[in-house]
């Protein structure tokens, strides 16, 4: 007895891309503002603390993300506005404006782990406080918000591997919305009929001629 083994349906083949095509985009989307709304806020948040000494006491410093580095919150918009241009370009354009999310992704992690033994700002702030430029911080303790601005940037690189891998297969902005800068067509005027009074005299108020001549 010979068994027949049906052949695969060419649709359900087809399907197979543009599902992971729609999965992708989902999740790139997800993971883009998601990222980049979490490295903005992070950055906002103390991510060190430390004391100096101000006559003869110790006087408690703290430092915002934003005052230890700007690089974590200016890669974050950067990798937004990236995410949303994907839609406005098409083959090599994409692939750059993907690299340059996947980058913004890695640049807002490297430079918030590297926030988390910056003594610089504070360092500053004890100066300023003690009025000695030589005076620096002690007892330094780091918060959870620099690792969480990483976590951010690395929902950014996800997003920006996934346009780079499967971009091609993403829609491109509608063609409806660009301008090709061709002249709008012109409108045809109305007909008119020569036994209505009323059509007569709105041919003549547009400036044409109700004879047709």
């Amino acid at each position: 007895m010979e068994y027949v083994t049906a052949a695969p349906h060419p649709r359900s083949e087809a399907d197979g891309p543009a599902r992971a095509g729609r999965r992708s985009l989902a999740i790139a989307l997800l993971c883009g503002a998601l990222g980049a709304a979490v490295a903005l806020l992070s950055t906002r948040q103390r991510w060190s603390e430390g004391t100096t000494t101000v006559a003869g006491g110790a006087f408690s410093l703290t430092a915002k993300g934003s005052d230890v580095t700007g690089v974590p919150a200016a890669l974050a918009i950067v990798g937004l506005a990236a995410l949303v241009a994907v839609f406005a370009v098409r083959s090599g354009g994409r692939l750059l404006v993907s690299a340059l999310l996947a980058l913004s992704g890695a640049g807002t992690v490297a430079a918030a782990l590297l926030g988390v033994s910056d003594t610089s700002a504070l360092d500053e702030k004890a100066a300023q406080a003690a009025g000695d430029t030589s005076a620096t911080v002690g007892a330094l303790t780091h918060t959870a918000w620099p690792y969480v601005a990483a976590a951010g940037g690395a929902l950014l690189l996800v997003a920006g591997l996934l346009a780079l891998r499967y971009g091609r297969q993403w829609p491109t902005m509608s063609g409806r919305y660009e301008r090709t800068g061709a002249p709008k067509p012109r409108r045809r005027p109305a007909a008119v009929d020569p036994d209505r009074p009323e059509d007569i005299w709105k041919a003549l108020d547009r400036g044409e001629d109700p004879t047709g001549a």
